[in-house]
């Protein structure tokens, strides 16, 4: 499958293709190919980055099981600089709010399906992404959520 790395200010994410979509997006080094749309998901993610995009439109391919597509689908609803908690989308799927968390943390595409925008009831929650909490600080703080944080 065609990978292509991006660096970013939270460290290289690389990006990778199936097909006609992106099915993943891991916080490491390792792709150099520039098919047509990494090549435009890979713009698209250096403007996010940059401060001048706040939403991705490039086809995505959650490769989950049905949970973790309807919890996928729940996180990229989440408007650019706006959060949700782990029990707000609990109730939204009937589920419990810890099989919430857990499908958070497999989100296959970080950042394109921002799972950084998920909180827990009593603060940040956790974060799978490379640097952990400090990364979900990082980037919530990029989208002048940061109010939250301190």
């Amino acid at each position: 499958m065609p990978r292509l790395t991006v660096d970013t200010p939270t460290g290289p994410i690389t990006l990778t293709q199936d097909g006609d979509a992106l099915v993943a997006a891991d916080w490491e080094s390792g792709g150099s190919d520039w098919t047509p749309l990494l090549t435009r998901a890979a713009d698209q993610l250096t403007a996010y980055f940059a401060g001048v995009r706040q939403s991705f439109d490039v086809p995505l391919d959650v490769r989950a099981s049905d949970f973790q597509q309807q919890v996928c689908a729940q996180m990229a609803a989440i408007p650019f600089g706006e959060t949700t908690t782990y029990g707000a989308i609990a109730k939204a799927l009937g589920a419990p709010a810890q099989a919430v968390g857990q499908a958070c943390g497999g989100n296959p595409l970080p950042v394109l399906i921002p799972c950084h925008r998920v909180l827990g009831a009593g603060g940040l929650g956790g974060y799978s992404g490379r640097g952990g909490v400090e990364t979900k600080v990082w980037l919530l703080r990029h989208e002048g959520a940061g109010g939250l944080l301190i």
